[in-house]
């Protein structure tokens, strides 16, 4: 759609909230998992990456798109934007486990759900990545 815009001249922008009102906006949830994650995981290991990604909710939000502020406000199956939480199954948390995950031994992937639809997946990844890479493997 972009490169056919491109083509006539017309522009054309991803916002994750174009109308305002009391609706969720439009996110881009972000499935991740690592080797470790999939085949190893525990609980413990589990819990040092939730305090990770909790000491980091500025940086994450920094690069998960803009206007990000519309659509993450504690309501409509979102998480504020100040503040980090995870669940299983939670649609409202800033990282849902999947139903399997804790069945698995805490192994699988997990859904960060706060990037919206105009982030840049290459910085999404990168962050997740990162914060990832802070915690140690028992």
């Amino acid at each position: 759609m972009m490169r056919l815009c491109e083509k006539y001249e017309v522009d054309m922008q991803l916002h994750c909230k174009p109308i305002k009102g009391d609706w969720n906006g439009s996110g881009m949830h972000c499935n991740f998992s690592t080797k470790y994650i999939r085949e190893v995981g525990g609980q413990p290991y589990f819990e040092s990456l939730m305090k990770a990604f909790a000491a980091n909710v500025k940086e994450h939000i920094a690069v998960y798109g803009p206007d990000n502020h519309l659509r993450l406000t504690g309501h409509h199956e979102t998480q504020s934007i100040d503040k980090f939480s995870y669940g299983l199954s939670d649609r409202g948390a800033s990282i849902r486990m999947p139903v399997n995950f804790i069945k698995n031994g805490y192994k699988g992937y997990l859904e960060d759900r706060r990037p919206n639809s105009q982030g840049d997946p290459y910085q999404i990844v990168s962050q997740i990545l990162k914060t990832i890479n802070s915690v140690p493997k028992p």
